[in-house]
C-alpha cells in the first residue's frame, strides 16, 4: 500500500483526523528554555533508591554511593537560597554567589549506552538539597541552544547562582561548541556552581578503552581538576531480557492506529524530515507538545548527515517525553548508513537507534489488528 493511500482516511475508523508534526511551527520564548531545564518527564520519579544496580557490575553500586555523598555535600545556605536576594529571570539584581571550597566540585559519569547514567544524573538533581529553581538539568545541545537564545553573558548570569548544573550527553564532536560550553562552565565554577555530566562509550571501542573520561577531561582542559570521573560498566538495560523491537507495520496499520489514538500525529517520514529543516532544534520539544503517539509512514534511510543530526534531536525529545513511535517502512536500525555509523557522530546515531527502538516497543499496543 503506498504512503499516499495510507495517508487518506480509512472508512472503518474514527472521524477525527490525527495531528501532524509538519503543520507545527512553534515559537519558544527564552524564559521557557530556562524553566524547562529540569529532568525530562521520563525521569520525574527516578531516585537513587529506584536505580537497580546490576549485581555483576560493582561499579554501578559504587557510583550510587558516590553520588549520594556528592548530593549531600551540596547543602547549606547557597543550596537553599537562604540569605540571598530574590531570584529574577535572568539573574539580575541578585547578590553574588559565595565561592565554593577548593577541590573537585563536579562528577563525570563515564559509561556505555543504557547503563543508567541519565537515571543517576536525574537522581542527583532530585537529591540535591536546593529549590528546583536553583538546579538546572539539560542535554549538551539544550545548553548550547540556551546560549544561542540568551547570549553568553545572560546565560552566565542566569545560571551563576544555581547550586547544580547537570549536563546529559556531553558532546565532543563539535570543537566550537566544546570551547563555548567549557568557557561557560569555567564561569559557573568561579561562581560556585557544582557540575555533573554524562557521555557515552563509543560502540566498537570496548577493546580500546573508555569513550572516555580522558577525552572529556582533555577537552575541558582547565576544568578537569573540578571533575571526579565515575566509571559505570554494564550492558544496555533497554535490551536486557527484552524482546527484539517489533518489525515495522504496514502503512494501513499505522494510519488506522493514528486515527484511532487520541492525540496521535500522522506524518509521511520524508516530509517530516523536510519540515525539521525549517524548525530550529531548540523548538523540537515544543513541536511534540501534547502528543500521545507519533505515527510515521514510509520510513526511509536518512539521506545526509545534517538531516540525521536533526532526527537525533527529535528522537531525544520524544524519548524524554515517553511518546511512543509507530512506523512503517524500514526498521529503525536501518535509518543510518554504514558510513554514518562509523563516522564522528556515530555515538549520536547509536543513541537514536536505541531510543527509537524503545519507543517502537512502547507503540506496539496501538495496533489492534
Amino acid at each position: 500500500m503506498s504512503s499516499s493511500t495510507a495517508a487518506s482516511k480509512p472508512s472503518a475508523i474514527a472521524e477525527a483526523s490525527p495531528l501532524s508534526l509538519c503543520t507545527r511551527e512553534p515559537h519558544v520564548p527564552a524564559d521557557r528554555l530556562v524553566a524547562e531545564m529540569v529532568p525530562p518527564p521520563r525521569f520525574d520519579s527516578v531516585r537513587f533508591s529506584t536505580y537497580i544496580p546490576d549485581p555483576n557490575q560493582p561499579s554501578q553500586t559504587e557510583a550510587v554511593g558516590v553520588l549520594e555523598d556528592f548530593a549531600g555535600g551540596l547543602g547549606g545556605a547557597h543550596a537553599s537560597g537562604a540569605g540571598k536576594a530574590k531570584r529574577g529571570f535572568l539573574g539580575f539584581g541578585r547578590s553574588k554567589a559565595p565561592k565554593t571550597p577548593a577541590g573537585p566540585r563536579g562528577v563525570y559519569l563515564d559509561g556505555g549506552y543504557g547503563v543508567g547514567k541519565t537515571h543517576l544524573l536525574a537522581s542527583l538533581w532530585h537529591a540535591t538539597p536546593a529549590e528546583p529553581s536553583l538546579k538546572a538539568f539539560g542535554t549538551f545541545v539544550e545548553l548550547t541552544n540556551l546560549v544561542g537564545a540568551l547570549g553568553f553573558q545572560q546565560t552566565v548570569q542566569t545560571l551563576s547562582e544555581h547550586r547544580l548544573l547537570c549536563i546529559d550527553e556531553f558532546e565532543l564532536d563539535d570543537p566550537g561548541d566544546t570551547v563555548l560550553v567549557s568557557t561557560l562552565l569555567g564561569k559557573l565554577v568561579d561562581a560556585g556552581v557544582a557540575l555533573a555530566a554524562t557521555s557515552n562509550t563509543l560502540p566498537g571501542k570496548l577493546g580500546e578503552g573508555r569513550f572516555a573520561a580522558a577525552d572529556f577531561l582533555r577537552e575541558i582542559q582547565g576544568l578537569s581538576a573540578h571533575f571526579r570521573a565515575l566509571r559505570i560498566d554494564g550492558e544496555d538495560y533497554r535490551h536486557r531480557g527484552l524482546p527484539e523491537a517489533p518489525a515495522p507495520y504496514s502503512d494501513e496499520q499505522v494510519t488506522k492506529a493514528a486515527y484511532a489514538t487520541e492525540g496521535a500525529s500522522l506524518d509521511d517520514f520524508p516530509h517530516l524530515l523536510e519540515h525539521l529543516a525549517r524548525v530550529h532544534p531548540s523548538r523540537y520539544g515544543a513541536l511534540t507538545d501534547g502528543l500521545r503517539a507519533v505515527c510515521l509512514t514510509d520510513v526511509q534511510p536518512i539521506p545526509d548527515q545534517s538531516t540525521a543530526l536533526r532526527l537525533v534531536v527529535l528522537a531525544d525529545r520524544l524519548y524524554d517525553r515517553e511518546v511512543p513511535v509507530l512506523a512503517s517502512g524500514l526498521p529503525f536500525d536501518q535509518l543510518f548508513s554504514e558510513e554514518m555509523l562509523k563516522g564522528g557522530y556515530r555515538k549520536k546515531y547509536f543513541r537514536a537507534i536505541s531510543r527509537l527502538t524503545a519507543l517502537a516497543r512502547d507503540a506496539k499496543g496501538l495496533v489492534t489488528a
